[in-house]
């Protein structure tokens, strides 16, 4: 408990990714206390579809947000977070059944999208199509990661790009009374220029 606590007091760092404007998404480096507030809030649009286990707690953001392995970015406008994207490594879901069912657990080559959200008064102007590219081309940045994952309502995987497969369906997903399906995406490696590799660092306060 004490650990959690100093790791929680500290100040958020990040580096600006891209920018657009008043608008800009972040590569979290840690996730300090200022930040907890706003994430939970937003965390708490995704209950109608996902369930109240969408919902971020500190424990959460702490083990998913600040997990080595991670890879979670923060869209801000005006210096606000307005919404985040995270993919952590599929082993670190090792107590889901359909975790430890996908083929390539236990390979660390899959990352699981465990949170895509923009808050909805800020939705329709581009900022979670951008806030997804970039997730994406990151992840393709890391030689390791071969595949992004995760779990969405039955019929939108269709009006993704790229290589996507559905490769399960469950129905009442968490309790939610909906059937969702489980993509997998196969990502093509992206080779990256040593300026996007080494973006500017920032403090949040």
């Amino acid at each position: 408990m004490e650990q959690l606590s100093f790791s929680t007091s500290q100040k958020s760092r990040s580096r600006v990714i891209a920018s657009s404007g008043v608008f800009q998404i972040e590569l979290l480096e840690r996730v300090g206390e200022a930040d907890y507030p706003q994430l939970i809030k937003i965390s708490k649009s995704l209950v109608t579809e996902y369930g109240e286990k969408a919902i971020l707690t500190k424990s959460t953001i702490q083990k998913y947000f600040n997990k080595p392995g991670s890879l979670p970015f923060i869209a801000c406008y005006r210096n606000k977070i307005i919404g985040y994207i995270i993919g952590v490594p599929l082993e670190e879901l090792s107590q889901e059944p359909w975790a430890q069912l996908d083929e390539n657990f236990g390979k660390g080559n899959t990352l699981y999208t465990y949170a895509f959200v923009i808050q909805s008064e800020y939705k329709g102007n581009g900022y979670a199509k951008m806030l997804k590219r970039v997730f994406l081309s990151w992840a393709k940045k890391r030689r390791q990661i071969e595949h992004i994952t995760g779990h969405v309502v039955n019929g939108i995987s269709a009006q993704f790009t790229g290589d996507i497969r559905i490769v399960n369906r469950i129905d009442n997903w968490q309790g939610t009374g909906k059937s969702f399906e489980y993509y997998r995406r196969d990502l093509t490696p992206e080779q990256s220029s040593p300026l996007k590799n080494n973006p500017p660092l920032i403090t949040r306060a």
